[in-house]
C-alpha cells in the first residue's frame, strides 16, 4: 500500500515510531516475565518434591535389616 507523502521522513518521525514500537514490546515483555516467574517457581517446587521422594525411596531401599536369633 503506497501513500503519497507530502513531506520527507525526518529523524524525529523515525524516533517517534521506534518509541511507539518499543513501548508495545515492553508491555508484552512485562506480561511474559510474570508468567515466566510463576512457571519457574512451580518447576522449582516440583523438582524439590521429586528430589525428596526419590531420596526417601533410596533410603528405604538401602535400610539395613538386622535379625536377632536366639539359639
Amino acid at each position: 500500500m503506497t501513500r503519497a507523502r507530502t513531506r520527507p521522513v525526518t529523524r524525529d518521525d523515525i524516533e517517534a515510531k521506534l518509541r511507539e514500537i518499543k513501548g508495545g514490546a515492553d508491555t508484552g515483555a512485562d506480561a511474559a516475565r510474570g508468567a515466566g516467574m510463576a512457571a519457574g517457581g512451580a518447576l522449582l517446587l516440583l523438582a524439590l518434591i521429586v528430589a525428596f521422594l526419590w531420596g526417601r525411596h533410596r533410603g528405604r531401599k538401602r535400610r539395613t535389616v538386622v535379625e536377632i536369633r536366639r539359639v
